[in-house]
């Protein structure tokens, strides 16, 4: 890859690993925009949708929206249930499908992607953007007992419910690989570098990375 030019490093990754952190200190390294937050506010917008929303229907089937208006309650001002959360029923717009968000996803990233050099997280950029010249996909990966311990920590979690976590997000995330690039986000040759971080703290994964993108 060819920094001086513009450039796109796609970062998918497992739940618990740090990629999320490695994706941002290698932007900071690189001095280029970190696109995470960023795309699913531009999709909240689109489809008057909250982030957790959008995440948990990627994971579910294409017409979970359909399904789940009807367990909305007029009752309770349209309020529902999303897991063991409640959400306002202004949040949810029937109209929209996993599909709509997928086309929004690839709109937004391509977008960010011709813009300016990059560092994407998730969004199945290694997918989305598998035409784009000057890019590299790096997969992070860790232990399941590295990921549990870790999501433990960050979010404050038994170990139980930090195996739950993971569980759900695990299969959300890989439905949805499957459902559009028709491929396991599991599957190595869908990267430029597979890196497992067990061993390796957030700001040595960077270095690692960094010297990688030298050669």
């Amino acid at each position: 890859m060819n920094t001086n030019e513009r450039f796109v490093i796609t970062i998918s990754r497992e739940l618990g690993s740090g990629g999320h952190t490695i994706g941002r200190k290698l932007a900071e390294k690189l001095d280029v925009r970190f696109c995470d937050k960023e795309l699913i506010k531009a999709l909240t917008k689109k489809f008057d949708l909250t982030p957790s929303t959008i995440e948990r229907l990627k994971g579910e089937k294409k017409n979970w929206f359909t399904d789940f208006v009807r367990y909305l309650s007029p009752a309770q001002g349209a309020a529902g249930f999303v897991g063991d959360e409640v959400v306002a029923g202004k949040e949810f717009n029937p109209q929209v499908t996993t599909d709509d968000i997928f086309r929004a996803e690839t709109e937004i990233l391509k977008a960010l992607a011709e813009d300016s050099s990059c560092v994407i997280a998730g969004r199945s950029g290694f997918f989305v953007l598998k035409d784009q010249p000057n890019k590299v996909d790096i997969f992070i990966t860790a232990s399941r007992e590295h990921r549990i311990e870790r999501t433990m920590r960050k979010q404050n979690l038994t170990r139980e419910l930090a195996e739950e976590v993971l569980n759900k997000v695990d299969k959300a995330r890989e439905n949805y690989i499957q459902r559009y690039a028709n491929t396991s986000r599991y599957d190595a040759r869908n990267y430029s570098l597979t890196l497992n971080v067990d061993d390796l703290s957030e700001d040595e994964a960077v270095e690692v990375i960094l010297k990688y993108l030298k050669k």
